[in-house]
């Protein structure tokens, strides 16, 4: 209690603040026709190098800086997905012939993530970054269902079982039998794509927008609430002149609507979705979610140890409070385009059981209904 009594007021100084429009004022977004779709893996060969090898030189510069003003020519945070009820859910952006061919061979662990992740190679020589662990179900599901309201993703897929030849980790052994690891994500880039830096839930070209807003709202809807300025990237999109913005990583999704002590339910956790809060607050104008919530379990359950943890999770509350519900509206309408098989198919392939996607989709189509109804 008296850790409480003299956290609590300074959370409040730290969590509130409008959004800065300061530096931000003269770049204007890119303008994506309608029908416009996020760049894929064309598979006809056109391209003379994998951008995938770009990865090595990105690793060494790291690239995880913010994003100027003066780096941008043609931001761009989404695209008019069109005829939204024909996506493909199940393969994705990448479609049935992106996926990743066996055999796979390892080629190095990547060390700058809390969660396990490594580079390998398929048959086709192309690079894939697989991750491991209970992130690597929720993070397809959640990319399937950005990419389907126009929000961009990368190519990625769920493979319930596969052998990396010579595969050595130094984390994420117990997800590793032999060479064979099960429910292991992989993922890669679109051809022509570069990360060149991060950026800012607060600062940023699309603050205020309804594309923004919506995002907002998405994370929220998947219970995505590790909403770190370091999980947004910032891609160079050669092919078509722009400056492409994305949530990079949405792993921590449809479990709790915050960080706890106990992390398990954090994420990939049916009955933890289902059972979390989805809308807190209405009013006439806008409309506040649950999801990030606030981890109080974390800072109390440690005794105080997880206070620097604690007091950054605090400063990520506003990203779901008081978003304008015409903009939330907007969202639930373009994702009621899609149909009950389309949304099955998205848990399809992640690889849950039937009666889980049975359970995380009819709470998917509960959130739907509630935004449309706002």
């Amino acid at each position: 209690m008296v850790l409480r009594r003299f956290a609590v007021p300074f959370l409040i100084a730290i969590s509130l603040g409008g959004v800065p429009k300061a530096s931000w004022a003269g770049v204007a977004p890119a303008k994506v026709e309608a029908g416009a779709a996020a760049v894929t893996d064309d598979q006809g060969a056109s391209a003379k190098k994998d951008n995938n090898e770009d990865d090595d030189e990105e690793r060494k510069k790291h690239n995880d800086e913010p994003i100027k003003p003066e780096q941008l020519h043609h931001p761009v945070l989404w695209h008019d997905p069109s005829e939204i009820s024909s996506l493909d859910l199940f393969y994705g952006q990448g479609g049935k012939k992106g996926q990743p061919v066996p055999p796979f061979r390892f080629i190095e662990e990547d060390h700058n993530h809390s969660t396990p992740k490594m580079d390998v190679r398929d048959a086709r020589g192309k690079k894939w970054r697989a991750k491991l662990g209970h992130e690597a179900r929720p993070e397809v599901v959640a990319s399937r269902l950005l990419w389907a309201v126009g929000y961009f993703a990368n190519d990625d897929y769920v493979l319930p079982k596969a052998t990396i030849e010579g595969i050595h980790m130094r984390r994420g052994r117990q997800y590793i039998h032999g060479e064979e690891v099960e429910n292991v994500r992989f993922a890669r880039k679109p051809n022509g794509q570069k990360k060149i830096a991060i950026w800012r839930w607060r600062e940023n070209p699309f603050a205020g927008t309804r594309e923004w807003n919506g995002l907002r709202v998405m994370m929220a809807v998947l219970n995505s609430w590790d909403l770190k300025d370091d999980n947004n990237y910032v891609y160079s999109d050669r092919k078509n002149d722009r400056e492409i913005f994305l949530v990079s990583d949405v792993g921590t999704a449809f479990g709790r609507t915050g960080l706890h002590f106990t992390n398990a339910p954090s994420k990939d956790n049916v009955q933890a979705y289902i059972h979390s809060k989805f809308i807190t607050k209405v009013t006439d104008k806008t409309v506040s979610f649950a999801t990030p919530a606030p981890s109080y379990s974390l800072l109390f359950e440690t005794l105080g140890i997880a206070m620097k943890q604690f007091f950054k999770r605090q400063g990520m509350l506003w990203i779901g409070k008081d978003i304008p519900c015409e903009d939330a509206r907007w969202i639930g309408g373009l994702l009621g385009q899609l149909s009950h098989q389309q949304l099955v198919d998205a848990f399809r392939a992640g690889n849950y059981p039937p009666d889980e996607v049975e359970l995380f989709v009819s709470e998917v189509e509960k959130r739907i209904a509630a935004l449309k109804k706002l």
